[in-house]
């Protein structure tokens, strides 16, 4: 891993181990089967809507830095529900991406979308405390995790009700690849560098068979790039920050799509 994904693993373990202390987790794992939520299927939200944007919550980026500040989780997922995007992506990351869980909470009050929670998954625990919280589904990043880890924690969620997007960077991941993962998301950013490539999504297509629901990650922010991903094999489409920059991101989420009609 690189030093920046190494501190915000090592910081989220820290996170972890301060929560376990406070038992902050015991009321996850006793509360979150008994959650009045019901999860809904994030994959076919995506392969039944015509264009399949996951439209991201996020504030700030480790390499970008403040992207909209003081934005309101339900607020904009409100405005994305209203532009038709096919789920919503909410970061829960605090220190690196100015995240909570408070917005996740505040998400699923405003919106019968699925929500993802995006973020450094390297616990069990942090699986019951999304679906306390009220996410549809979690994101595995593989480059962070062993297989046998990410068997485990998929099928912890599949006992909780919700899916799995195991996130892949490259085809040296191809080893952690886990059949029973309901999606597979291309990160388009090299976690060294941290540019953006989309061509990434497009080299990985073939290496995924097509009965596979794909998601492409990161860097989209023209039309031409979603019609590109889509002639080979991608339904889902992940984009946070081509939206969040503007000052009403549900407005450029439903002008976006506009332009793919």
């Amino acid at each position: 891993m690189n030093s920046i994904l190494n501190a915000i693993v090592d910081n989220k373990r820290r996170e972890i181990e301060a929560r376990a202390m406070l038992g902050i987790y015991d009321k996850a794992l006793s509360h979150a089967t008994k959650s009045v939520y019901t999860p809904v299927s994030m994959s076919r939200s995506i392969t039944d809507n015509e264009v399949g944007i996951i439209a991201e919550f996020k504030r700030r980026s480790p390499s970008r830095g403040d992207i909209h500040p003081g934005a309101v989780a339900d607020e904009i997922v409100k405005g994305y529900t209203k532009s038709g995007a096919a789920a919503c992506s909410i970061l829960t990351d605090t220190v690196y991406f100015g995240g909570a869980l408070s917005d996740l909470a505040l998400a699923r009050k405003s919106t019968s979308l699925p929500l993802l929670r995006k973020e450094f998954i390297v616990d069990s625990c942090q699986i019951f405390e999304a679906r306390l919280y009220g996410a549809d589904a979690i994101l595995l990043i593989a480059s962070i995790l062993s297989f046998n880890d990410i068997v485990k924690f998929t099928d912890t969620a599949h006992q909780l009700g919700m899916e799995v997007l195991l996130e892949l960077h490259d085809m040296d991941e191809l080893d952690r690849f886990n059949p029973e993962v309901d999606m597979v998301g291309i990160n388009n950013r090299n976690l060294s560098t941290f540019v953006t490539d989309t061509d990434v999504s497009l080299q990985m297509a073939s290496a995924l068979t097509d009965d596979i629901v794909k998601v492409a990650e990161s860097g989209l922010s023209s039309i031409a790039e979603i019609h590109r991903l889509r002639d080979v094999g991608y339904r889902g489409f992940l984009i946070g920050e081509t939206f969040m920059k503007h000052q009403h991101p549900g407005k450029a989420l439903k002008d976006f799509i506009n332009a793919t009609e």
